[in-house]
């Protein structure tokens, strides 16, 4: 038998908290990845008509990083109801 306690809600909450902010840690540093290249690559991107795709990309990553940024902040609010009340 096992004496872990089965996990709460809230402790399911918070567990995917912790992905989704590792899941934004790993966007934030793609996209400052995907810019650094693009900025570098730029003039020859254009050279070989590929910055549009190129671009296109760093739109994409960007779009993801902010729908982590605001899934985040919905589970935190969420988080933070469940939390029980301060006892006085």
């Amino acid at each position: 038998m096992s004496d872990e306690r089965p996990k709460t809600p809230a402790d399911q909450i918070g567990d995917t908290l912790a992905q989704l902010k590792e899941m934004r840690h790993y966007s934030k540093n793609n996209v400052e990845a995907l810019t650094a290249s693009w900025l570098l690559y730029d003039g020859e991107l254009s050279k070989l008509k590929q910055a549009d795709r190129f671009a296109n990309l760093l739109d994409q990553q960007n779009a993801l990083h902010d729908a982590l940024e605001a899934t985040i902040t919905e589970f935190e609010d969420v988080l933070e109801k469940m939390q029980p009340p301060p006892e006085e």
